[in-house]
């Protein structure tokens, strides 16, 4: 049975060629692929800690292990790269889809390590005295007009 954040047998197919081989040189085998690779789509999804990952994907720490090494190899950048280039081929390709928010979100100061009870408004600094600033205004939008 496929549960909701598992891959489906097409979408294995297409990325069990693109993944390391499975089994390691020296050692103990290793855990199926698929099995943890559902494992980390399952953390992933809901963003949950590693240590409430269900026990059909496996130990935690075997996950999330793997999760780091992969990245750390660029398994997951290949991984990427070759499904947009086999997408590209096909005219596939939606420039759409792969659009990051670039949002920024102001965290609590105890968020950043400040400590309890810290004043959270800046003293009487150069800093409290600056202006505020932001990116979203055109610059000169003020210097524009009709008439101009």
């Amino acid at each position: 049975m496929i549960r909701r954040h598992e891959l489906t047998d097409d979408q294995w197919a297409v990325l069990a060629p693109r993944l390391p081989p499975q089994r390691a040189a020296t050692g103990r085998p290793a855990k199926n692929h698929r099995t943890v690779l559902n494992g980390i789509l399952w953390r992933l999804k809901p963003g949950v800690p590693w240590r409430d990952l269900p026990e059909r994907y496996g130990p935690w720490q075997t996950v999330s292990t793997r999760f780091r090494r992969w990245q750390q190899a660029g398994v997951w950048a290949r991984i990427l790269a070759n499904l947009q280039a086999d997408a590209a081929a096909r005219g596939n390709r939606d420039w759409d889809l792969p659009f990051l928010d670039g949002t920024t979100i102001r965290a609590h100061p105890q968020a950043a390590g400040a400590t309890k009870g810290a004043a959270t408004k800046p003293s009487g600094t150069a800093a409290a005295a600056s202006a505020p600033s932001s990116t979203c205004a055109p610059s000169g939008a003020a210097d524009r007009s009709p008439g101009r």
